[in-house]
């Protein structure tokens, strides 16, 4: 029995650590793409700990299943690469939207299926293009910091072959020795706990469109699907409309201390829902109970954390986000350009997303989104004419 506890506390540590060490940075470049200030980003980073914290350990005792929740990497990934947002309240409107979506999502069946008919290469072209712009922000640091970023992602490429879950982590290690070797970490702040900000939203149609529905689109077709089929996948059977009510709840009660969009994980479930975690599939639910526990204490030294990343030179950030999106990023592209019918749908809306374009107001990734339904819409239409004829 204690050898089977024990085991879900270390497992719900891996997790925890690999999620947060590999993509804080992400977090982070989003936090500084909308203005936040170090207190306000801090605050981000501890409401998504409570969002986190709080929603796992209620879906983990209430089914007695692991079921994981982290925050949206991908939905993270999307407002770094956005321009044109008019500050964090603007940001704040469209992440309490995306939190009412997913809640109306859970409410109203029909909606989910909706959902679930945008074209799988479609939502994946989307994403590649959202990832793909921060892998060329890493890229465009080589000229600047050569032998930082290319020693890391050499090192990621080898380390990813030998230990696949702590990739980004050893590089985030490994690049903060070797920064502080190369005299550019800044002081590091004293260890603090973190203040919640609480911040009125401004409701900017153009953000709401242009970054609250992408946000949704991409948390809903890139994390929360997936984290259904892990959960599935390792024999479990998750209540679809209870888990989406409380995640979007947690990310409705969050938003308003800056946190983005919290969802199902999906890599991090994978770690807590196999043998690993405990012998019994019956009481791997723990692990979710100490994942909640770990989050927690995040949640608390959140301005810690910013304050330790904030030391970091900016190309080590960019480039540990850049590596750690790359497996994804190749995912994506994979998914999106499979089917060939799909392929020029595809092409388009990641061209278009990753551009990065702002029109009248509206970032591009709901653009891409739009022009690659327009593309497959005519593609069918001429299959029918064509039939008809």
């Amino acid at each position: 029995m204690k050898s089977g506890v024990v085991s879900a506390a270390s497992a719900a540590l891996i997790a925890t650590v690999a999620g947060v060490g590999g993509t804080l940075p992400i977090v982070l470049a989003a936090a500084q793409a909308v203005g936040a200030t170090p207190a306000e980003a801090s605050s981000w980073v501890s409401g998504l700990g409570i969002a986190t914290a709080a929603s796992a350990l209620f879906l983990s005792v209430r089914y007695r299943m692991p079921i994981i929740t982290a925050w949206s990497t991908p939905g993270a990934a999307l407002i770094a690469s956005s321009q044109g947002v008019p500050g964090l309240r603007a940001a704040i409107g469209a992440f309490a939207l995306s939190a009412v979506l997913i809640l109306l999502t859970a409410a109203i069946r029909p909606l989910g299926r909706l959902i679930e008919r945008i074209p799988t290469s479609i939502a994946a072209a989307m994403l590649g293009g959202i990832l793909l712009r921060l892998i060329i922000a890493m890229i465009e640091q080589v000229p600047h910091q050569p032998l930082l970023v290319l020693v890391l992602i050499v090192l990621f490429l080898v380390m990813r072959h030998v230990v696949p879950t702590m990739a980004s982590l050893v590089v985030l290690a490994a690049g903060a020795l070797l920064a502080w070797a190369l005299g550019l970490v800044k002081p590091i702040p004293p260890l603090g706990v973190s203040a919640l900000v609480f911040e009125p939203p401004a409701w900017d149609a153009a953000t709401l469109v242009g970054l609250g529905v992408p946000l949704y689109l991409v948390t809903m077709a890139s994390q929360n699907l997936p984290g259904f089929a892990v959960l599935r996948a390792s024999g479990y059977h998750p209540p679809t409309q209870p888990v989406l009510a409380a995640t979007g709840a947690a990310s409705l009660a969050t938003a308003f201390m800056g946190a983005h969009t919290s969802n199902l994980a999906a890599i991090s479930a994978a770690l807590c829902t196999g043998p690993e975690a405990h012998p019994d599939p019956a009481k791997r639910w723990m692990a979710g109970v100490f994942y909640a526990l770990w989050w927690g204490l995040i949640a608390l030294f959140g301005a810690s954390l910013v304050g330790l990343f904030g030391a970091l030179p900016p190309a080590l950030l960019m480039t540990v986000a850049g590596t750690a999106l790359l497996g994804s990023t190749a995912s994506s592209l994979g998914v999106a350009l499979g089917p060939e019918k799909d392929r020029l749908a595809a092409v388009g809306t990641l061209a278009v997303t990753a551009s990065g374009v702002t029109l009248m107001g509206v970032g591009s990734a709901f653009w891409g989104l739009i022009f690659g339904l327009l593309v497959l819409g005519l593609e069918s239409a001429r299959s029918r004419l064509r039939g008809g004829g």
